[in-house]
């Protein structure tokens, strides 16, 4: 006589033995971005991974990379889809603000525009770069000062992140 639970450990058989092969070979959107997630001299990189999810209405790719260097942190990651474009509003309305704490301030560097972020207390800040209108590049900093945290950011290419970015 035929059971359901022993069709679903079928199907949980059939999958764990089919899904592992499948999945490792297909290309992933957010692969393309891995390689531009870079070493960075006198850090220790994390492995860099991501993550792609399309739906009827919707899609989503991120890729990130950590870095570690004397308990100093560093959090790299490229961003595409609707997220990105909500996080980029801020950057979009030219948000300036200035505290004794630290300062929130929109700019262009390189010809692009760019959220610098940056709190005196802890040296931790954040770099938003602007790749497209849904597609940014940030980097998350503790423990450093804010321009050897700009100097470090620069080693990542920004114009082969856009154009990344832009093949969907």
């Amino acid at each position: 006589m035929f059971r359901p639970r022993y069709l679903f450990l079928f199907v949980f058989l059939a999958l764990a033995t089919i899904l592992p092969h499948g999945i490792a070979k297909a290309d992933q959107p957010f692969q393309r971005f891995l390689p531009l997630l870079v070493d960075l001299s006198g850090w220790q990189g994390g492995k860099a991974d991501g993550m792609s999810m399309q739906m009827s209405d919707t899609s989503m790719t991120t890729a990130t990379r950590d870095y570690e260097r004397s308990g100093a942190k560093i959090h790299a990651i490229i961003m595409v889809g609707q997220s990105a474009e909500g996080a980029l509003a801020p950057l979009q309305s030219g948000m300036n603000l200035q505290t004794p704490e630290g300062h929130m301030v929109t700019t262009t560097v390189r010809g692009v525009p760019v959220l610098k972020a940056f709190n005196t207390k802890d040296k931790s800040g954040n770099l938003m770069v602007a790749l497209d209108k849904n597609a940014m590049f940030n980097f998350a900093y503790e423990g450093l000062a804010e321009e050897e945290a700009l100097a470090l950011a620069d080693k990542f290419d920004w114009k082969a992140l856009q154009a990344a970015a832009q093949k969907q």
